[in-house]
């Protein structure tokens, strides 16, 4: 396993103010939670104040993601690629533009996400759950899930992980909310409005360790 950080750039260019996304008066962050958690159109396409507040398409965005990956894991048009809490797809289809012939899936528990998701790729995508993926032993040359484990109880984490790891061949990627001290533990608590795993990187390391997983990782912070 080693630490790869492809996600910094995008979570750092967003502006938080923790206080007020606990203290709002129309959406305190107990009512924000309940509707988020229902990973409809109040979590996509809501207020921002109980989520993303319009999660749209922006060029260049994911593309920097996408070609970071297929340098790193010398990706090409032959690989097999699975996105494990996809969302609207615009990673996968951001791979798409790069390498054209490659064979993108994505998997997502939001039948919003996947209504919503970029229609060029939307045969690619597929309702379903990380703890039974439906696909055989080392099928993908890379896997990834991106913000999406850290929204599993400790039951579904441990399986979604060995899942992830069975169907992956080598090349595999997680990147998961974490905090380092205290006040990056409150500020967690303050902004996340789906979290269930609440994990320093320490702890994240248990869990790869025990789930046998050897692949790469990253970690969002809140500072």
């Amino acid at each position: 396993m080693r630490e790869i950080d492809f996600m910094g750039v995008l979570h750092k260019s967003t502006q938080r103010d923790y206080l007020a996304r606990v203290n709002d008066s129309d959406f305190p962050k107990a009512k924000a939670a309940k509707l988020a958690k229902k990973y409809d159109f109040d979590y996509w396409d809501g207020d921002r104040r109980i989520n993303y507040g319009g999660y749209q398409y922006i060029p260049g965005r994911w593309e920097k993601v996408a070609r970071k990956m297929i340098e790193t894991y010398q990706l090409n048009d032959s690989s097999k690629i699975l996105d494990i809490g996809c969302g609207k797809g615009y990673l996968l289809y951001d791979f798409k533009k790069i390498l054209p012939k490659c064979n993108i899936f994505g998997l997502d528990i939001s039948n919003y996400a996947l209504e919503h998701c970029k229609k060029e790729i939307s045969s690619n995508l597929i309702y379903g759950s990380s703890c039974k993926l439906p696909w055989e032993d080392n099928y993908f040359d890379l896997v990834i899930s991106i913000n999406t484990f850290h929204n599993l109880h400790c039951y579904e984490l441990e399986q979604s992980i060995l899942e992830m790891e069975r169907v992956g061949k080598k090349h595999k990627y997680i990147c998961v909310e974490s905090y380092r001290n205290e006040e990056e533990k409150a500020n967690l608590l303050y902004w996340q409005v789906t979290c269930e795993s609440f994990y320093t990187p320490k702890e994240w390391d248990w869990w790869f360790k025990k789930c046998k997983y050897n692949g790469d990782y990253s970690f969002i912070f809140f500072e």
